[in-house]
């Protein structure tokens, strides 16, 4: 049977040395992120996801979710149980807003929580994952009346959101949408479409579901241009906030998919369904946009938060499972077979998968201080810094953190062999688990073209700019220390690989192409440059703790034999990633479509 531990000594050790939560005590929300607090949340957090969450996964995922002829869908068994007490727990409050019921904790405070969460049991960290979306937005463009409707009940957790963008004929392409929104009388409109791929559109959670819909008003463009933004609860709502009548929002069917199976994706069907446009119409994809960036970023950790967990169980096999002999000979002679441990391809794995998610894991609190930073930095200066790192990012913690987090569960997989294919040993659920966060939200193709064709010439570069100053900087300043002095050579040479990379891009503006097939390995390359960063300072802060004689040694040497491991192993990469970038496309765009059928 599968297992999970909360990371709470690694996710600590991140606050403490590299987010550096107690530099920010002087800004709103971080003074109520004491030690004892942040200690409190993640050791209790930690242990509600491993006893409530983390044993209802497995079952959730053989069960799944249940249709009923007259539309309504049922989660697995335990997993409403286990959200009343998520909602009586208070932790999906966490970092919502004070003044409609949350604990206005900082948003990295809560992408911590939010990842043991996804570890413990990812389909239902989605039914409250996507509520944060609902209430960003709301926040933002929603009416001072539709935020005192909706807000209160969305924060506390007794009513859940959805996103509805995709619909049959479109994806990516929202200009594509068909949806519509007719005016009526009374200030409302008249929603009738079908959207499909909607997580969490239908279940028995809560006895409320809050849609914000995308849709086009008589008129509008044909295009993304035209698309306005709706709220469009499952059950209407009375003057005095009571609850009325079913609106006329159904799910049609569930899908059938790979796996999150114990949430409910849903094809959503619009009947005439009464909604209220939210902000300025014909301004949707700008406020729908607000929950997508939120979103990436959580779906960039849910990579990682299935990578950790896939991880700890094959280092739990590695150590349980004999299995030939040590190339050096018998590490245990008195045993008809060694420990799994002792060969070196398992131990690449195992290191890579150690390397990346503790890698990620910083990142993405990194990047949880930059969306903090971006709303309460003292100076607009720090502010607008923030917002730029956190904008360049995004794409990458979206698309490196799933496709790492795949690559990660799989060589977990790998490492038991035959078990790991067989549904008992849990493996084969994570893998199939990973699988959707390199898709969703903007396939990862997708977020490679955002950071290459947006994000990079944005302000005049300026963001990208700002990212190579501050690794530049860091690493001149710790080639002069020893202890980490070899890997910030290292890794100023992979930052001189992108900035290459940047330039030749900047030098082929005229053939687009060029720039679309050298987009993923550009993440990649990014992704492996902001990494090495997270991993200049975890080395540096464990070389300074370890010679001040603080900590756990043991801990420590982990961090540092690891930090090696990625100097050594990963940052090399960034060559190989140039090198394919200045390929360009050529031969990728040579062949006719015909060649690529069969005969």
């Amino acid at each position: 049977m599968p297992q999970y531990t909360p990371p709470v000594r690694d996710t600590r050790f991140v606050l403490d040395h590299v987010v550096k939560l107690n530099n920010y005590t002087n800004l709103p929300s971080f003074a109520a992120a004491t030690p004892d607090t942040v200690d409190a949340v993640l050791e209790e957090g930690g242990r509600f996801v491993a006893e409530v969450l983390f044993p209802l996964n497995q079952s959730g995922d053989q069960e799944g979710c249940t249709r009923h002829p007259d539309g309504t869908v049922t989660t697995p068994k335990g997993f409403k149980d286990a959200y009343a007490k998520f909602v009586e727990s208070g932790w999906g409050t966490l970092s919502a807003p004070e003044a409609f019921g949350g604990q206005d904790m900082p948003h990295v405070v809560a992408t911590a929580f939010q990842e043991f969460m996804v570890s413990s049991n990812m389909a239902f960290a989605m039914y409250p994952g996507l509520a944060h979306g609902a209430i960003s937005a709301l926040r933002v463009k929603g009416s001072p009346e539709q935020q005192q409707t909706y807000l209160p009940k969305l924060v506390s957790g007794e009513w859940l959101g959805t996103m509805n963008l995709t619909e049959p004929q479109c994806g990516t392409d929202l200009g594509l949408i068909k949806t519509k929104a007719e005016p009526q009388a009374d200030g409302s409109y008249s929603i009738t479409g079908t959207k499909i791929f909607i997580s969490a559109g239908e279940h028995d959670l809560t006895e409320n579901i809050i849609h914000l819909v995308l849709a086009k008003t008589p008129g509008a463009p044909d295009s993304s241009k035209g698309i306005s933004l709706f709220v469009v609860p499952k059950i209407l709502i009375n003057a005095d906030g009571s609850l009325g009548e079913r609106n006329a929002v159904s799910c049609g069917s569930i899908e059938h998919k790979m796996g999150i199976h114990g949430n409910a994706t849903c094809v959503m069907n619009y009947d005439g369904a009464k909604g209220w446009l939210v902000g300025e119409e014909m301004k949707g994809l700008a406020a729908m946009f607000i929950m997508m960036n939120a979103a990436r970023l959580g779906v960039g950790l849910q990579g990682l938060a299935v990578g950790e967990t896939a991880y700890q169980n094959a280092v739990q096999y590695a150590g349980d499972r004999r299995q030939g002999r040590a190339l050096t000979g018998p590490a245990e002679p008195a045993e008809k077979a060694d420990v799994l441990f002792v060969h070196p391809d398992v131990r690449r794995m195992l290191m890579h998968a150690k390397a990346w998610t503790e890698g990620l894991r910083a990142l993405c609190l990194w990047g949880g201080l930059q969306v903090d930073l971006e709303d309460h930095a003292e100076t607009e200066e720090e502010r607008q810094a923030a917002s730029d790192l956190i904008g360049l990012l995004t794409p990458v913690i979206k698309g490196v953190g799933t496709d790492k987090g795949y690559e990660i569960a799989t060589n977990a997989q790998q490492v038991y062999g035959g078990h790991g294919y067989i549904q008992e040993w849990g493996m084969e659920q994570y893998v199939r688990d990973a699988r959707i966060a390199m898709i969703y939200e903007g396939t990862n193709g997708v977020q490679a073209m955002d950071l290459v064709g947006r994000k990079l010439a944005m302000n005049g570069g300026r963001a990208v700019q700002a990212f190579f100053a501050m690794v530049a900087g860091e690493c001149a300043a710790a080639k002069g220390d020893a202890a980490t002095a070899d890997f910030a050579g290292r890794l100023e040479k992979a930052l001189g690989e992108m900035q290459a990379a940047t330039m030749w891009f900047m030098g082929n503006i005229a053939n687009p192409n060029n720039i679309g097939a050298g987009a993923v390995p550009y993440m990649h390359l990014t992704g492996l440059v902001a990494v090495g960063l997270m991993w200049l300072r975890m080395a540096k802060a464990a070389a300074e703790l370890k010679a001040a004689g603080e900590g756990d040694a043991a801990f420590l040497d982990a961090k540092l034999v690891t930090a090696r491991f990625f100097a050594e192993r990963m940052l090399p990469e960034a060559g190989s990633l140039r090198r394919q970038i200045e390929g360009g496309a050529d031969a990728v765009m040579a062949l006719p479509p015909e060649m690529f059928r069969a005969a």
